[in-house]
């Protein structure tokens, strides 16, 4: 085995041949829940309330002998069926498009480059590259490795990691085996170090597949929303089902005909069972989630959705999410002199500063994945090449990794002429000033000289050597003698987005807290530059350490930064946020932010730069590791809640008058007015506004402009209830108005029923309208494009002119046609019947 890879000579595969294998073998994936088939979707549908109450209707007017009727109910079976249908494969298609999305991603070498795939599409020969918190994305045999060791507990049940050395005659894979093989398997973990390895088994080939088990999926998960929903349709329909049951009893007896009876109970029960509830939220929450990976952010868990829009506190991690992560040497301090970089990066770098940038580079990994380290590795290629300082030759020896204790590491070499050590080490300067055993007077002055390059906003880096001729190195860094060499200061600009998010977050009431490893002059900086508040308060890392809880819970509520900050004590912040009642969303991206992640209520994981591992702790991944797309998910996780509630409002303020205008006349034994076969006309106008036209109503004006809701509160709540029964009874007060009216007038019960309904119609579009906002007026929502509402009124117009002109609609309907001034008066009070609603929103707006 090598002691070190030059990646830069591994072609990998051509991306044309890897392609041609990805067609030949299919993606790297195991079957999860696929689209249900047309019929499972028929079973589903044939199980609905609605469906069974539709037939039970049917078979009533078969037995009159009414085949007509019969036949028209059940044929609107199949036109339940294709609305149930299209919600299906939306529903189907959004979801499949985030699976695609949470696939665990793999680094391979393609045509000489390193490209980030989705795992399901490596392929067998591909070379994948692994790191410490990646997921194995297909079974490999490695040829190179470093310290590696996984856990692959999946497979065996074994929790304890399994040590691997790599093998370059080894071409075949084999069963899982014992320590030190060169074989690693898909779906486990990386646990430490580094491999790279060559793909020798994908999908059902692999020893996941082998034994039948699936990959983690993305699945539709049952949210308290949901279960709430669930609750309230749950008693509904327990009170329909008695009402029902009383309506058929009374109006039988009363009128002696049993077969409308049963028709007046069956459409009371069609008249009162919401059950567009849960296709309102299982749609809402699918597409929401669809809608938020547009904007970069995977939702891996639905509930997450909800939570959103009661965040009160985002936790965000400074490198990467507030900056660019593009690293470049800014400037450099030895001997006592500073150099800008900045400023004379076209000059040749001083010879007294060669020292620095040489054992910087020393203490990287020779091909890195850190972005600080790739930026020193970078200038090095660029202005140290025709120097000593760059030793290619050299091989690591051994690694001293950072530790809570010391924030620094170091990395032994071994010259392959003299055979000695040399160490070169980096990290905090107070880490690396500790590690020279520094005088108080030096480190004071050296605190000084960093003081100026972090108020410039800088990231700053300590750099020490020495050298070791003894055979047996010592387990710690701290046993060398090392010298200070200098300092290295790394700049990293501000995301040009993330000043107006904050701005944004902080109308909208959410406070912004960032979490840093950086010293806290540069942290002090980044903040005044994204305007953060209160940017010259800060907590230190070794602060937290000594804080009692309490202390903690008292003093985070006023401090937004926290430097030198390791990732173990992102959790200890995770839980005072908690404890004093914040909703809190945290970002991280490596191994050790897991716990505070799944701690968080919402773990907001890197998709760029993170690892495997916080991904799947997170509730929510960043694929392009910005901050405003945190800001931008809030607000559609807003948007989604929002429109939930409006078309719950909706929903049960329609169905108000149409079970009162099923049960008033049988209360009073007058003519039936609502048959079966209008409320299934009803509900093709109902179940569309509900699912299309308010799921694809645009944000409110103001919805990042008021606090986060209080996640106590249920979704039924007294407000939104009485709004609906409000909207709902003057909706019931004007059809039944119009109704009594046209009885009073001797109009025929078959007229009379004509315009009762086309009232109800035109006070429907009217709820639709005046529910799409509750802070617009009617006017300025009209000018809000939705696509959708229009299609939906538009068809209902078109179906309603149908219904009541073509002789042979009109005689299944029991309807005479009305002449165009009772349309014109039907079109005016049924209007006016929900629209007054838009006049209420008018006055709120008035000074």
């Amino acid at each position: 085995m090598p002691g070190d890879l030059n990646i830069e000579n591994i072609r990998g595969l051509p991306e044309e041949e890897a392609q041609k294998r990805l067609l030949r073998d299919g993606y790297n994936e195991l079957p999860s829940s696929k689209p249900r088939s047309i019929f499972a979707i028929t079973f589903d549908v044939v199980r609905e309330p609605m469906f069974l109450l539709l037939v039970a209707c049917g078979v009533i007017y078969l037995l009159m002998g009414d085949v007509r009727d019969a036949s028209l109910l059940l044929g609107f079976v199949f036109v339940v069926m294709g609305i149930t249908l299209y919600q299906e494969r939306r529903t189907e298609r959004a979801l499949e498009a985030l699976r695609n999305l949470s696939s665990p991603r793999a680094l391979v070498i393609r045509d000489g480059l390193q490209k980030r795939i989705a795992g399901r599409d490596v392929v067998k020969g591909d070379i994948v590259m692994l790191a410490e918190g990646d997921r194995v994305p297909a079974d490999a045999v490695l040829f190179w490795s470093r310290n590696l060791t996984t856990d692959e507990s999946l497979l065996t049940g074994e929790s304890q990691a399994v040590p691997k050395i790599a093998n370059e005659d080894i071409t075949s894979i084999a069963r899982p085996c014992g320590d030190n093989t060169p074989f690693v398997y898909s779906g486990t973990l990386i646990v430490q170090g580094q491999g790279v390895g060559r793909v020798e088994a994908v999908a059902f080939d692999t020893e996941l597949g082998k034994i039948g088990k699936s990959l983690q999926t993305l699945h539709l998960q049952r949210t308290p929303l949901q279960a709430e929903t669930a609750k309230m349709v749950r008693n509904l329909a327990i009170i329909g089902l008695s009402l029902c049951i009383i309506v058929v009893v009374a109006y039988s007896l009363a009128q002696h005909n049993w077969s409308d009876g049963f028709l007046a109970g069956l459409t009371l029960a069609m008249s009162i069972l919401p059950e567009e509830l849960p296709v309102i939220l299982t749609i809402f929450l699918a597409i929401g989630a669809w809608r938020m990976s547009q904007k970069h952010v995977l939702a891996r868990r639905i509930p997450v959705v909800e939570t959103l829009g009661a965040a009160t506190v985002l936790c965000v991690d400074k490198t990467g999410t507030l900056t660019m992560n593009q690293m470049s040497v800014g400037m450099v301090f030895a001997d006592g002199d500073f150099y800008d970089l900045r400023q004379k990066n076209v000059m040749p770098l001083p010879e007294k500063f060669h020292d620095v940038l040489e054992y910087g580079i020393l203490a990287s990994k020779r091909n890195p994945f850190d972005p600080t380290e790739k930026a020193l590795k970078q200038y090095g290629d660029q202005n140290l090449s025709d120097t000593e300082h760059l030793h290619h030759d050299w091989n690591v020896v051994q690694e001293y990794p950072l530790s809570h204790d010391l924030l620094a590491l170091s990395y032994v070499w071994q010259d392959k002429q003299s055979r000695d050590y040399v160490i070169a080490a980096k990290g905090a300067p107070e880490a690396i000033a500790d590690l020279c055993h520094l005088n108080e007077n030096r480190t004071a002055d050296i605190a000084e000289k960093v003081t100026v390059m972090t108020n410039e906003g800088m990231r700053v880096l300590g750099i020490a050597k020495t050298s070791f001729k003894e055979r047996i190195l010592p387990k710690q860094q701290h046993d060398f003698e090392f010298t200070f060499v200098g300092l290295v200061a790394l700049a990293d600009p501000v995301r040009p987005q993330v000043p107006d998010a904050v701005r944004e977050c902080y109308k909208a009431g959410i406070r912004i807290i960032m979490i840093t490893g950086d010293h806290p002059g540069t942290a002090r900086s980044i903040a005044r530059q994204i305007e953060l508040d209160s940017p010259d308060l800060f907590i230190t890392g070794p602060e937290l350490d000594k804080m009692q809880d309490n202390q903690l819970q008292e003093r985070i509520k006023s401090v937004n930064i926290f430097a030198r900050v390791i990732p173990e004590q992102k959790l200890q912040l995770v839980k005072a946020l908690k404890a004093n009642g914040e909703i809190v969303a945290m970002t991280g991206d490596g191994v050790n932010d897991a716990p505070a992640l799944k701690s968080a209520h919402i773990g907001v994981a890197m998709g760029a730069r993170g690892t495997d591992v916080a991904r799947e702790a997170a509730s929510l991944v960043l694929l392009d590791d910005n901050f405003s797309s945190i800001e931008q998910a809030v607000k559609i996780g807003r948007q989604i809640y929002d429109n939930i509630k409006k078309a719950v409002v909706y929903t049960f303020a329609i169905h108000v008058p149409i079970a009162g205008m099923s049960l008033i006349p049988v209360l009073m034994e007058w003519p039936l007015v609502l048959l079966p076969v209008h409320i299934v006309f009803l509900e093709l106008i109902i179940d569309p506004a509900c699912s299309i036209v308010f799921e694809a109503e645009p944000p409110e004006s103001d919805i990042m402009n008021r606090p986060p809701r209080n996640p106590k509160q249920p979704l039924f709540n007294k407000r939104m209830i009485n709004m609906s029964l409000l909207q709902g009874f003057s909706v019931l007060g004007v059809v039944l108005a119009v109704f009594i009216i046209s009885r009073y007038m001797n109009k025929t019960a078959e007229l009379a029923r004509a315009l009762t309904f086309t009232t109800l119609i035109f006070a429907n579009l009217g709820l639709i309208m005046v529910n799409r906002s509750w802070s617009r007026t009617i006017l300025s929502t009209l000018r809000v494009p939705n696509t959708a509402f229009w299609w939906v009124s538009s068809a209902a117009v078109v179906l309603l002119a149908l219904v009541l002109y073509v002789p042979f609609l009109e005689a299944i309907f029991k309807f005479a046609s009305p002449n165009a001034g009772e349309l014109l008066i039907c079109f005016a009070l049924g209007t006016s019947g929900a629209l007054w609603f838009g006049f209420v929103k008018l006055l709120k707006k008035q000074p």
